[in-house]
């Protein structure tokens, strides 16, 4: 290898470490702003906008917390996210085990249709939902929202949980039905077992998805008493100004419940999203 060689293959390889170094910065300097934001006093916070605090000032969690029913507001956020969650996840297993080991009428056509609803933004659904919901009587309660929340959880989780389930050998499946499982029993006993990478990742995916949505929750829970936490966090303001490092408090303990659910995951995150995606 020539000389020249060598040089373009360390300038390539620092020009590749250094853009992942520089990605890193990015990604992670909003969490090192509401951190240090969070921990610091209104006063030095104006003074010291970037800096570390010079001495960590826990009010900010207090107030957060006390503002804006805000222990409320987290119960209803839970509520919605294990609910929509939980809901999505059953329906999908159900749903990819007919689309991958069961034959019926039209079975490519209906899952075409479940994938083509993954590219439409929900923004774009507000006022048919609106209207339904108004029909149905749904507005202003968990359980509306609740099931918004499932309808929109429901394409992403059944491609997934498919093309997952695909991956896993005939061989299995056959040697069940000749032990005599039915499917409701080869789905519980085998597949799901076998797919929990793919559990795992949906359970994450969705549960950030449904815990950090604003839109749909202040349109279809108005009242006061059912609004949920990142409207919370959006009203920690008075009229005159905005009160920084609590509403930085806010987002700070809001994130809390993901990081867990991510950190009790992530030894599956990245092997169920994967084997979700290829075959």
């Amino acid at each position: 290898m020539s000389l020249r060689d060598k040089a373009l293959r360390v300038l390539a390889s620092v020009t590749r470490q250094g853009l992942v170094i520089l990605a890193t910065i990015l990604a992670l300097f909003p969490v090192y702003f509401m951190a240090v934001s969070a921990l610091k006093s209104r006063s030095e916070y104006i003074s010291n906008k970037w800096g570390l605090p010079a001495s960590l000032f826990l009010g900010n969690f207090a107030t957060a917390l006390a503002g804006e029913k805000f222990l409320i507001r987290f119960a209803n956020s839970a509520i919605l996210t294990v609910g929509s969650v939980g809901i999505s996840m059953v329906i999908a297993c159900l749903a990819a085990y007919a689309f991958s080991r069961m034959e019926f009428q039209a079975k490519r056509s209906l899952f075409n249709v479940i994938l083509s609803l993954m590219v439409i933004p929900p923004v774009v659904m507000i006022i048919p939902l609106f209207v339904t919901m108004a029909h149905w009587g749904l507005i202003n309660t968990r359980g509306g929202t609740i099931l918004i929340y499932t309808g929109l959880l429901l394409p992403f989780s059944i491609y997934l949980m498919t093309n997952f389930f695909q991956t896993i050998p005939r061989e299995i499946i056959d040697s069940a039905r000749i032990d005599g499982c039915s499917n409701f029993a080869i789905l519980w006993r085998i597949m799901m077992p076998l797919s929990s990478p793919a559990v795992i990742t949906l359970i994450v995916v969705n549960a950030l998805w449904a815990w950090n949505e604003l839109l749909i929750a202040l349109i279809f829970l108005q009242k006061d008493s059912l609004k949920t936490l990142m409207v919370a966090i959006a009203t920690l303001r008075s009229r005159n100004y905005v009160d920084v490092p609590v509403t930085m408090a806010g987002m700070l303990i809001a994130t809390i419940p993901i990081v867990v659910v991510y950190l009790l995951g992530q030894r599956y995150f990245i092997r169920g999203l994967t084997s979700g995606a290829f075959k």
